[in-house]
């Protein structure tokens, strides 16, 4: 199974670390990427521009709206994300634990919406029908 790690920080408290311990960050996680490919585990990561630079698009009556930033008021947004391969949840779990943002922040780890994979929840089996065509 694929999942998605979700990686959200607290902007401020990120520009607001020493760059040391800003360099220190990316270099663990750097190395937690390193261990993801070494093990067989690694699909893709990206980290994201700062969300200054979002837009969030919504439509709502056949009319489309734009806002800067980010869709929800917090103090944490999405700063990036890693695809990773994993048996099960409980392996999905273990290797993200390692990821060092996770010290600042938070890890979102969700199960991607695979298609030839059996889907429990009613929401999801009704998303991947309409993808399939019915």
């Amino acid at each position: 199974m694929k999942y998605i790690c979700l990686v959200y920080q607290d902007e401020k408290k990120l520009a607001a670390l020493p760059q040391a311990e800003l360099d220190a960050i990316v270099s663990e996680c750097g190395a937690w990427v390193g261990e993801l490919e070494q093990g067989g585990h690694h699909v893709f990561s990206a980290g994201l521009q700062s969300v200054h630079t979002a837009t969030t698009l919504r439509s709502r009556n056949g009319r489309l709206s734009m806002t800067d930033g980010p869709f929800a008021e917090t103090k944490e947004c999405l700063g990036g994300f890693t695809i990773l391969s994993a048996r099960d949840l409980n392996e999905a779990i273990q290797l993200a634990s390692r990821l060092a943002a996770a010290s600042g922040g938070s890890i979102e780890l969700r199960p991607l919406l695979e298609l030839d994979l059996e889907l429990t929840d009613p929401l999801d089996q009704k998303i991947a029908a309409a993808i399939r065509g019915g």
